[in-house]
């Protein structure tokens, strides 16, 4: 099983509110906005139409000629338009003092006209016959020719930049006494284009980075060299630089109008040149531009259904043959199911090579997050330019041998923030910072100076990790310092580890713990010598670990994102009295490579005795029994994982991983050796695996398991055997089996298949008042097939202990029979945007003692 812990990604924005806090006013003039209102498929004005600045109560409406005035104070950001009989469009509105604007309503489906004289007919909507929908058929008949990949060679210096900071902040707020020493970090916002700020603005973070890239379609490859990179750095005893780093290019990637699915904030946007585009857009050519060569074709486009992940906007079309993207406007309409994003927009201007093709000359991405609609928020914007793009030029292999993305100043001996100095970005940067944009990184290394701000953090990260500093060791988990269960009753528990304040190559963790019923303590301890100089909890790790550990547990309770004495777990289900005492000492090895691959080698010395009505017994030939206190076990074990392309954010207690397309690969092997420091029995566990997320377009996508089990060796007891993963909480487990009781199957070969669904509200978003509530739907299936061999199996041979059975001497304890187990589910997600809910149904082996048929599972989860 991969060893990630599953978290949610909206924790990661709550990471930038971390470091932050917040304010400010702008005083821009009055606008005066005069336009047009029209039919998209007719060109017909639109008159009595209501126009209106959102979020205010100015408003106006259209002569009968669809023209309109109106006077809009700063502070607004968009206007609305909105007829009977038309959908509402929202447009944007730049800083500009006097703007004009032709606006264009689309027809609603579906609806029953006004019977007046004037107004013009208006056909309903069709593919068929549609000049709109034959134009954009050409784009995507040509979009190969059209795209880079097209090109046999290809090569060009880029420039990306991501920029963010709280946005939307009251001068009111700004003056609280608590910000007194924080003045210096707030900027007035600057009116941009397509956006009016109200208030002050707080920059948090900025990356840049240049790059030299070289690509070639046979075979096909595509080469990074990263020659500077810096970006504002903060105390990594809080936040994982590299992480956040991550994660923000995560949300802002790159977004290529020819793909036909663009990956933008953890989901899938159809794009509105994909071959499947004429489906699920309306197109309308709303002008055409005579004033460049070749001339355009201005084609608007808009989702058939506004609350799926679809964008709306306008494309610029070459009308040359070869109808390529001069310029592309996108962004989202206000009823989309997306989470948290209050505004997008997506800006993609072409320019002409000397072979007169097209290449992406500049992209911009702004993102504008916020828990509302109003209020503050967290803005940011990543652009990215193209310079000196040449095609034809053939470089040898060796430029694209090794790693896809190299950073070139780090093999040339230089750290990440003195890669290159100053007056190197002033000369190579394509557009110059802002003056707020360059005040960050002087800012955020202040930020850090002020005792105020090191307590702040030090509380958020109390609150969002569970951990409290403490000078060079944190204490913690928080929500493990009290939990109870059937075993050990009322359950205290306190730990920590230390930080590389106290040493960057030694860390040492521990924890001890008392149960009040049973009056045994319990511990652990454990010490890591860091062999690369770095945090073991920083990628890549290569540390030597040795470890002892003394503590209750749960036969076949395997816990994902927490730890087992979280309090809240201590609610479950059914019987749960049977519990091991665990005796574990352990030495491991650990080494991972930047391709993300590693290995782990362990030694662990393993004894366990049963506790509360936990037994484990032998039957001989005359029916005696024979009591086993404990069982001694010596094991050597290896780990093989290969993750492609993986990226995660490095928190305290996991790494969360920062889902992709690629698959994730495991093997473990653990071997039993007899005779070695006491271990008892030989056996050889063979665990193979595979992870993968499977995207579907607007059908949303898939996180697919698969893993198969194989223990070689004879007469092995059952607590050495497969117990499967089951799950008596009333918490949703991901990677267990939630109406399966613990200890129900065992197994000694098997193998089985978990897919969870999530269609991302692709069918509610169809159902009238349903989708204003923007839950999501997810499917589930989990299947697993074993077998147990006779040797293994004490209804064959009196040579192993005997499995479990209920206060009625009733087995509770079994290896599947001809059947696998199977359970699936059907929930609902996204309520109150955090909250999954399942029904889960068991579908078979239902006949056996306490086996549940069907339950109700709630999870935390955030997404976009």
């Amino acid at each position: 099983m991969s060893r990630y812990h599953i978290k949610t990604a909206s924790k990661q924005i709550g990471m930038l509110v971390l470091f932050i806090t917040i304010s400010l006013v702008s005083f821009a003039q009055t606008l005066h906005i005069k336009g047009k209102v029209m039919d998209v498929t007719n060109k017909e004005a639109i008159g009595y139409a209501t126009v209106a600045a959102i979020g205010s109560t100015t408003a106006t409406s259209t002569d009968d000629n669809g023209n309109f005035a109106l006077n809009v104070e700063p502070g607004f950001s968009k206007i609305r338009i909105s007829y009977v009989g038309y959908e509402s469009q929202d447009v944007s509105i730049s800083g500009e003092t006097y703007q004009e604007l032709n606006i264009y309503l689309v027809p609603e489906e579906n609806t029953i006209e006004a019977v007046t004289v004037k107004a013009p007919r208006r056909s309903k909507y069709s593919n068929k016959n549609n000049p709109a929908v034959e134009l954009i058929r050409q784009v995507i008949a040509h979009k190969d020719e059209n795209r880079i990949e097209a090109y046999e060679y290809a090569e060009y210096e880029q420039y990306e930049k991501i920029s963010l900071g709280l946005s939307n902040l009251s001068e009111k707020f700004k003056n609280r006494k608590v910000f007194k020493n924080y003045q210096f970090l707030f900027e007035k916002e600057d009116a941009e284009e397509g956006q009016v700020e109200k208030g002050y603005t707080l920059p948090a973070f900025i990356e840049e980075r240049l790059s030299q890239i070289y690509t070639r379609k046979k075979p096909n490859n595509t080469k990074q060299l990263i020659l500077a990179e810096q970006r504002a750095q903060f105390d990594p005893k809080f936040i994982d630089n590299n992480g956040l780093s991550a994660y923000f290019n995560k949300l802002y990637q790159d977004i290529d109008i020819y793909e036909s699915n663009i990956e933008l904030v953890t989901n899938q946007f159809l794009s509105p040149i994909a071959g499947s585009s004429p489906t699920f857009y309306k197109f309308y050519i709303t002008d055409t531009v005579k004033t460049v060569t070749p001339y355009l074709v201005e084609l608007s486009f808009f989702p058939r259904n506004k609350a799926d992940l679809l964008f709306q906007g306008k494309l610029y079309i070459t009308l040359d043959g070869k109808y390529a993207v001069k310029r592309a406007e996108l962004s989202v309409a206000d009823d989309i199911n997306l989470n948290f994003v209050r505004d997008l927009d997506v800006k993609l201007e072409f320019q002409q090579d000397q072979q007169q093709r097209y290449y992406l000359k500049t992209s911009s991405l702004g993102l504008d997050f916020s828990l509302t609609d109003k209020g503050t928020g967290i803005k940011g914007n990543r652009t990215v330019t193209f310079e000196d793009f040449k095609t034809g030029v053939v470089q040898p292999d060796s430029i694209y041998s090794g790693p896809s993305v190299i950073k070139v100043y780090e093999q040339k001996g230089q750290q990440q923030q003195a890669a290159q100095p100053d007056d190197y970005w002033t000369m190579h940067r394509p557009i110059p910072l802002e003056a707020k944009e360059q005040n960050i990184y002087k800012n955020i290394d202040t930020l850090q100076l002020i005792p105020s701000f090191q307590r702040f953090m030090d509380i958020s990260a109390l609150v969002l990790s569970g951990y409290k500093q403490a000078g060079p060791v944190e204490i913690g988990p928080v929500n493990t310092f009290y939990s109870f269960n059937p075993v050990e009753g009322f359950r205290l528990r306190l730990g920590g580890r230390t930080t590389d304040l106290l040493s960057k190559r030694f860390y040492a963790e521990g924890y001890a713990a008392y149960g009040f019923k049973d009056e045994k303590w319990k511990y652990f301890l454990s010490g890591t010598y860091a062999l690369n100089n770095k945090s073991v909890y920083t990628f890549p790790q290569h540390y030597l670990r040795a470890s002892v550990m003394r503590d209750t547990k749960i036969p076949g309770q395997n816990l994902e994102f927490v730890q087992e004495d979280n309090f809240l777990l201590s609610f479950k289900r059914g019987e749960n009295e049977r519990y091991l005492y665990n005796d574990i000492y352990r030495l491991e090895y650990k080494k991972e490579f930047e391709n993300h691959f590693s290995y782990t080698i362990g030694l662990s010395k393993w004894k366990q005795q049963p506790a509360g009505i936990l037994t484990y017994q032998m039957l001989d030939a005359n029916g005696n029994n024979t009591v086993f206190n404990e069982l001694n076990t010596t094991e050597l074990s290896a780990s093989l994982r290969y993750a492609p392309n993986e990226e995660f954010y490095q928190g305290k207690l996991y790494r969360t991983p920062i889902f992709n397309k690629y698959p994730i690969f495991y093997l473990n092997y653990v071997a039993g050796l007899k005779n070695v420091l006491n271990g008892d029995y030989n056996y050889h566990n063979f665990t193979l695996g595979v992870d993968k997320r499977f995207y579907f377009s607007q059908l949303g996508y898939a996180d697919v398991n698969v893993e198969g089990n194989y223990i070689l060796g004879d007469n092995i007891p059952f607590p050495f055997l497969n117990i499967h993963r089951a799950n008596q909480t009333y918490a949703y487990q991901l990677r267990s089996y939630n109406l399966m009781n613990f200890l129900e199957f065992v197994s000694d070969h098997s193998v089985s298949t978990n897919i969870q669904y999530y269609m991302n509200g692709f069918l509610l978003n169809k159902i009238p008042l349903i989708k204003k509530l923007k839950w999501r739907e997810v499917f589930s299936a989990k299947v697993i097939y074993g077998g147990l061999r006779d040797e293994n199996n004490p209804s064959y041979t009196n040579q192993v202990l005997q499995f479990q059975k209920n206060e009625d001497n009733v087995p509770i304890t079994y290896g599947f029979s001809n059947k696998p187990y199977v359970e699936a589910s059907v929930g609902l997600s996204n309520i109150f945007k955090f909250i999954r809910v399942d029904y889960v149904r068991r579908l078979n082996y239902l006949d056996q003692p306490d086996a549940p048929k069907h339950g109700i599972r709630a999870r935390i989860k955030f997404d976009f």
